[in-house]
C-alpha cells in the first residue's frame, strides 16, 4: 500500500520554521526520525519511509504555496497513488496551537495552497491534517503572520504537537481517514 503525505510551506530560508510551512517541519521531523533524506526532484523535495507493511512517500512542495496542487498532482499521477490514498498536511489559523484535526474533504478555508490543490484537481474530495496555528494577528495582517515564526511561548508546544502529527499521519496511512479521526480529534 502506498500513501503520498504532502506537507505544505515554501522553499527558502526566509521561510523556514514559519506557521506556514508546519506542514515541512512535520515530514522534516519524520524523515528525521526514520533516518530518512530528502532528495529534491521535480516539483519537491521527496523522500520515501516504511510504516508497518505501507511506503509513505513524503513531499514538500518546492511550488511555492500557491501552486501546490501542480506538485501534489504530479506525484500522484507519478507514483500512481490514488486521492483516498493522500495526506496534505496545512498549517490552519482557524484553530487555536495545539489543534489539530484530520478531515476527509472540506474547503480550502482561504487557504492558497488547499485552494491550488482543489483548483488542480478539480475537488476538494482529499484528507488534510490542519494543523492549529491561531489567530492572533491585526485586522488584514493574516500574510505577515503565517509568514512569521512561532511566538516564544509558543515554540516549547511545537515538539510534541509535530510528534502527534506524526503519530495522526502513520496512523492514517494504517487504519484510514474516520478511526483516526475518532481516536484523534478531540
Amino acid at each position: 500500500m502506498k500513501y503520498l503525505i504532502v506537507g505544505l510551506g515554501n522553499i527558502g530560508a526566509e521561510y523556514a520554521d514559519t506557521r506556514h510551512n508546519i506542514g515541512f517541519m512535520v515530514l522534516d521531523e519524520l524523515a528525521k526520525q526514520e533516518n530518512a533524506k530528502f532528495y529534491n526532484m521535480k516539483h519537491g523535495y521527496y523522500t520515501e519511509v516504511s510504516h508497518k507493511g505501507r511506503t509513505l512517500h513524503l513531499v514538500k512542495p518546492t511550488t511555492f504555496m500557491n501552486l501546490s496542487g501542480k506538485a501534489l498532482n504530479y506525484w500522484m499521477k507519478e507514483l500512481k497513488i490514488p486521492v483516498e490514498n493522500v495526506l496534505v498536511i496545512v498549517d490552519d489559523i482557524a484553530l487555536p496551537l495545539g489543534t489539530l484535526r484530520l478531515k476527509p474533504k472540506g474547503s480550502a478555508a482561504g487557504h492558497n495552497g488547499l485552494k491550488h490543490i482543489e483548483y488542480t484537481l478539480g475537488h476538494n474530495n482529499y484528507a488534510r491534517l490542519r494543523f492549529g496555528v491561531s489567530d492572533n494577528f491585526p485586522k488584514g495582517r493574516q500574510v505577515d503572520y503565517v509568514l512569521s515564526g512561532f511566538d516564544d511561548d509558543e515554540l516549547p508546544e511545537l515538539p510534541a504537537l509535530i510528534e502527534r502529527s506524526i503519530e495522526m499521519v502513520k496512523s492514517f496511512a494504517t487504519i484510514g481517514t474516520e478511526l483516526t479521526m475518532t481516536q484523534f480529534n478531540k
